[in-house]
């Protein structure tokens, strides 16, 4: 290994997480919890007419590396589409199984490099992304059968 698994960069993400507080009103709420460690994410989005995220709320009870996993994905999320934070999600699943070595597919997860030689530690990381990607999802899917109807649900 080359870099510490806990290093200054992971402890300084965990503790500043943003939009680290849950939204009033919601499009979608999803939580992922970890049955390895308990960790859990849990994700509230609104996304706007062109099914980008616009607003964020996270609550993360996680270990440092899901908490600085969160942090790096609520730092980019707002004006990310369904497709793109499917493709981030299934991207850091490629990385952290070694089926992958590109960790570029989102702003600074190299710090988070360390952590793939830690398997027991890859549910945690993965939870914000697991949980954002399937709440854009819930949010964007009825888009085109609403689109016609002039309201919202």
């Amino acid at each position: 290994m080359s870099a510490p698994l806990y290093n200054t960069d992971i402890l300084r993400l965990a503790a500043n997480i943003p939009h680290h507080s849950r939204l009033a009103d919601p499009q979608a709420t999803v939580e992922r919890r970890s049955p390895v460690c308990g960790s859990r994410v849990t994700v509230d989005v609104r996304v706007d007419e062109a099914g980008r995220v616009s607003d964020l709320g996270l609550e993360v009870r996680a270990c440092a590396l899901g908490q600085a996993s969160a942090a790096l994905l609520a730092a980019d999320a707002i004006g990310r589409s369904s497709a793109e934070l499917g493709a981030a999600r299934d991207a850091l699943i490629a990385y952290l199984s070694g089926a992958s070595d590109d960790i570029a597919f989102w702003p600074g997860m190299s710090v988070l490099a360390p952590a793939r030689d830690y398997p027991a530690r890859h549910a945690s990381i993965r939870l914000g992304f697991e949980a954002i990607a399937e709440a854009v999802e819930r949010v964007a899917a009825p888009m085109p059968e609403r689109a016609g109807e002039g309201g919202h649900r």
